[in-house]
């Protein structure tokens, strides 16, 4: 097989391919073998049914077509291999010669954007700023606070519905005669939004046995987006009751005999937690330094595709001002996405099981779901390899983040020496930021992992 290249942009190429005959004759005996299969003809078992025979009744063209559709995968991949192209997107494929005759070539053509050639900036002297560890006695009372919010009791009370009550309420939707949805004796969180636009508003002031109606976009089903007449009745009013905070509560929520020690030990965790938190900064700093200093060009077709698919889900087509910032949005993560692979490839960067299996059990908690059911869900979309590179992504970050100076806002040095395997772990909401999971991730699964 020959192939070359046309460069049409720094991230668009055309790949021209030339397969002699005899590279493609196994193909053309599969697909007689195929198509012999599916045929009936009188005096042939199925199946036995001779090439000449098969090319009078349907046509050498067809076996040519189901020839074709079979090796063209194959063969694109096996051509940009050879070319050392690094194809993302959808390609467009030309097919320029067809082989109706025994002994002629197939040729044909793809245009595809490609992963455009990096030039990565000195990675070493790298220095960036991060907060100061700081921890306030607000801090300590807030964790306290969720503490003893795990170990409330639910206390009903004789009032009207004020935000933050949990209610057991009935709620039914209609639209025009049509009941949509009915259901009794459910819990809600006032306040929390979580369920119908309004809900919350119509709740507020209302007491056990007293019935409102609000009208409100349905959030799923059939009639996902439209608007319904909606009735919630309230049943009863709670509010979450604390425990005293007290050392009876820490003996109670703790391995602690004491309040005092209690609030020392959550102290050092908010303390640790706000270290993390310089990592994580400091680890979003150096990227965005390796961005702004790093000249990394976008395809745009597959900004165009991204961007059209999050409007579609979002339904916000039409939105120009929305678009604009999706877009923006997309070539930043885009541009993260590239850069990571650039140093993944320049560091040589190997992902050992235990470090996919740490990201998958991770990934699984951020769903909700079950580590074994995510990873057979990521492996039933195929999307192992994507989650292999996002690993890589981190692991390269991280490695570049060892060498960069980092100083606190004060201008002591710090140490992130343990803080960067939490990092890499973490790296979810500022991969997210950086090239992330939503419109990064969403490029990787829509371009590159896609070709």
């Amino acid at each position: 097989m020959k192939s070359a290249v046309e460069t049409l942009s720094p991230t668009r190429v055309k790949l021209i391919v030339e397969v002699p005959f005899d590279e493609l004759k196994p193909d053309l005996d599969a697909a007689y073998r195929t198509i012999g299969s599916q045929i009936q003809i009188p005096g042939f078992r199925k199946g036995k049914v001779p090439t000449r025979i098969i090319d009078q009744r349907v046509g050498r063209g067809a076996v040519v077509q189901e020839a074709v559709n079979e090796a063209l995968p194959r063969l694109f991949a096996e051509a940009a291999e050879a070319e050392n192209l690094r194809a993302i997107g959808r390609p467009d494929v030309e097919v320029t010669a067809v082989p109706l005759q025994d002994g002629e070539d197939f040729e044909f053509t793809v245009e595809t954007d490609v992963r455009p050639e990096i030039e990565l900036p000195e990675l070493s002297g790298i220095a960036v700023t991060v907060d100061d560890v700081s921890v306030s006695d607000e801090d300590v009372e807030a964790r306290l606070t969720d503490l003893r919010q795990r170990f409330g009791t639910l206390v009903g009370v004789d009032r009207a519905v004020e935000t933050g009550d949990h209610v057991s309420i009935d709620l039914s939707a209609t639209i025009g005669d049509t009941e949509i949805d009915a259901v009794e004796g459910i819990s809600y969180e006032v306040g929390s939004g979580n369920m119908l636009e309004g809900m919350d508003e119509a709740l507020v002031g209302l007491k056990a046995g007293e019935t409102k109606e609000f009208k409100a976009p349905l959030a799923g089903g059939d009639h996902e987006g439209e608007d319904a007449d909606c009735v919630v009745t309230v049943q009863s009013v709670k509010v979450r009751e604390l425990p005293e905070l007290d050392d009876d509560f820490a003996q109670l929520a703790s391995p602690f005999d004491t309040l005092a020690e209690l609030r020392a030990d959550i102290t050092k965790q908010v303390e640790q937690s706000k270290k993390f938190e310089q990592g994580v900064q400091a680890r979003d700093k150096v990227l965005e330094h390796l961005l702004e200093v790093t000249e990394i060009p976008v395809p745009d077709g597959i900004v165009e595709d991204e961007v059209n698919s999050h409007l579609e889900g979002e339904n916000r087509l039409d939105d120009d001002e929305h678009r604009a910032e999706v877009d923006e949005s997309t070539r930043r993560a885009l541009r993260a996405q590239f850069l990571l692979d650039a140093l993944a490839e320049k560091f040589e960067v190997q992902v050992e099981q235990p470090e996919l299996i740490e990201y998958l059990i991770m990934s699984a908690q951020q769903y909700g779901m079950d580590p074994n059911q995510f990873a057979q869900a990521i492996d039933s979309q195929g999307q192992i390899g994507a989650m292999v590179s996002e690993v890589a992504r981190r692991k390269a970050l991280a490695a570049v983040l060892e060498e960069a100076t980092v100083t606190d806002a004060s201008g002591d040095t710090v140490d992130l020496e343990d803080l960067v395997p939490r990092a890499q772990g973490e790296s979810a909401d500022s991969a997210d930021e950086a090239g992330e999971d939503s419109a990064a991730s969403e490029a990787d699964e829509d371009g590159a992992d896609k070709a």
